[in-house]
């Protein structure tokens, strides 16, 4: 239960409304105008905006004449100021970004997930999570070097991995796409292997999260939306009113066990149809092997031949192959019945779509998803349903885990104004 106000945190709390002011306004804001859309005082607003241009994450710019009386300096945000990291842990390949303090990427880099020795037979085994890890940390050394940020500067490390996750206690719980990662304690591992405060997010909410953070508060274009993540597994973020929503134990968006038909392939739950088993990059490569679109492998595929194949069956449906034409249509026919499924529950207009695979089928598969989500009977909504694909990229699950550093820091949080017994 929580009662009562923190006195505490106010001057916190001011801090971060002021700040999240200011990095909202590019065109920058005078102390006088910061004062009038905040409700704040004109000291509390002097003395914050003090304490800001001491640490270095906001700076005076132009001076503006408002009519008589002295010009008004403006504040904007300094770039510079902070900076923070985002980590996507995949199946396949773990990525990297280092984001300005507003949310822009400063470098990134991407290195294939580490695997272990070779298994006779098969493709080489899992690596190890401390294996992972140990290397997780050398690439976040790596990426402050190139860049020569200071860590000073850094204010932590945003994770974004498969759930489910307890985001709470920091821990990887059995994501089912990671062999050995049972109940693995994530970001106190890297914590302390890197010196730098972490946070762990499910990547499909750190998706939702990039793209709240990277949307300016005029458009609405990001209010109510879903996130439709496409890696080597899928998911949903989901946003309600600018809020990422993240559920009771953190894992809201598993769509996996949606049933979007009466057929399929053998799910993990028993049960045929699953969205989860039906849409996903290895399952789209074993129907193109079994068309004939690519030869049948001498051996089981690994994550980076499932990458590669699946890149030449995407190339074969550009090129105009009827087969593999066929195989990406059946496959947004599934996505949509998804998508009108979950449009209908939350009562949201607005879906994006991106991931590590998205982009190679975009082209193809979302006009179809638009067409057949719109054209449901189904659909509940009054109004059109905007699909439209995510313009941050591939990497958006690192870029909205460096994001959830961001706005864990910058802000504010009418919550921790209370005091919790």
């Amino acid at each position: 239960m929580r009662r009562g106000t923190n006195l505490l945190a106010v001057g916190g709390f001011n801090q971060s409304v002021i700040l999240d002011r200011i990095r909202r306004s590019p065109e920058g804001l005078s102390r006088v105008e910061i004062a009038a859309v905040t409700g704040l005082s004109a000291q509390t607003v002097s003395n914050v905006s003090r304490r800001l241009l001491d640490s270095g994450m906001v700076r005076e710019g132009e001076k503006r004449n408002v009519g008589p009386g002295k010009p008004r300096t403006l504040l904007h945000l300094d770039p510079t100021g902070m900076y923070a990291i985002g980590v996507h842990l995949d199946p396949t390949v773990v990525t990297y970004v280092l984001l300005d303090l507003s949310g822009n990427v400063v470098a990134d880099h991407r290195a294939p997930t580490p695997t272990g020795l070779p298994v006779a037979g098969g493709p080489p085994a899992a690596a190890t999570p401390d294996e992972v890890i140990a290397a997780m940390a050398e690439q976040v050394e790596a990426i402050l070097d190139r860049s020569a940020v200071p860590r000073e500067r850094v204010l932590g490390v945003g994770i974004a991995a498969p759930g489910p996750v307890d985001a709470a206690r920091g821990i990887v719980l059995n994501p089912p796409l990671l062999e050995g990662w049972m109940r693995v304690p994530l970001r106190e591992a890297l914590a302390e292997a890197t010196g730098l405060p972490v946070l762990l997010e499910k990547d499909v909410t750190a998706a939702a999260v990039a793209e709240i953070w990277t949307t300016d508060d005029r458009s609405r274009l990001r209010d109510n939306f879903a996130f439709f993540y496409y890696g080597t597994g899928i998911g949903m973020g989901l946003a309600l009113d600018r809020e990422v929503l993240r559920g009771a134990s953190d894992n809201a968006g598993d769509i996996g066990h949606i049933r979007v038909a009466a057929t399929g392939p053998l799910c993990s739950c028993g049960r045929h149809g699953c969205i989860g088993e039906l849409v996903v990059p290895h399952y789209l490569v074993d129907l193109a092997i079994t068309a004939g679109l690519m030869p049948a492998p001498y051996e089981p595929l690994g994550p980076g031949a499932i990458d590669s194949l699946f890149s030449t069956l995407a190339g074969a449906a550009a090129a105009g192959s009827p087969a593999a034409i066929a195989i990406l249509e059946d496959t947004a026919r599934h996505i949509a019945g998804a998508v009108v499924t979950i449009t209908n529950l939350l009562d949201i207009d607005q879906v994006v779509f991106g991931g590590p695979f998205w982009r190679r089928i975009a082209a193809l598969a979302l006009p179809v998803i638009a067409e057949l989500v719109n054209g449901d009977p189904a659909l509940i909504s009054p109004h059109p349903i905007h699909l439209s694909d995510s313009t941050i990229g591939e990497d958006v699950a690192a870029i909205g885990a460096g994001c959830l550093v961001l706005d864990h820091t910058l802000s504010p949080r009418p919550s921790t104004l209370l005091i919790s017994e």
